[in-house]
């Protein structure tokens, strides 16, 4: 079943993970925090979340990559990219991949929340599972 507060977060910059967990917590979401494409790619429940949010550039992989292999394997989850890469072909190929969003690092609280709290709801205003 689907917590619809849980939110993946693929990351290999501990920095960046850790500032996008807090700022998560503060809006009352439960993150998960995954610091390599491998390690996501290993966790069992990714359909119970109700968003990934992903750095496109992995030091082992590429994130638009790996949703395209998720979504060959029958997953189908929401998809928030974060890059500091301003490479419009990146940006196209994200955009084309099905993604809900795409922020450049760095990017506001406003920037993150509100993609996430149209696809999932707020769980402070009861949109929550």
């Amino acid at each position: 079943m689907q917590s619809r507060n849980l939110v993946l977060v693929v990351d290999d910059d501990p920095g960046m993970l850790k500032g996008v967990q807090r700022l998560l917590r503060q809006h009352a979401y439960d993150p998960i925090l995954f610091s390599s494409a491998e390690a996501f790619k290993n966790h069992a429940d990714i359909e119970e979340a109700g968003c990934v949010i992903l750095d496109i550039n992995l030091k082992d992989g590429s994130g638009i990559e790996l949703i395209h292999r998720l979504k060959a394997d029958g997953h189908s989850v929401p998809v928030i990219y974060m890059t500091a890469s301003v490479n419009p072909a990146v940006r196209e190929a994200a955009l084309a991949s099905g993604c809900i969003a795409f922020l450049t690092k760095p990017f506001s609280v406003q920037e993150l929340i509100e993609p996430l709290k149209r696809v999932v709801g707020h769980p402070k205003s009861g949109n929550a599972l």
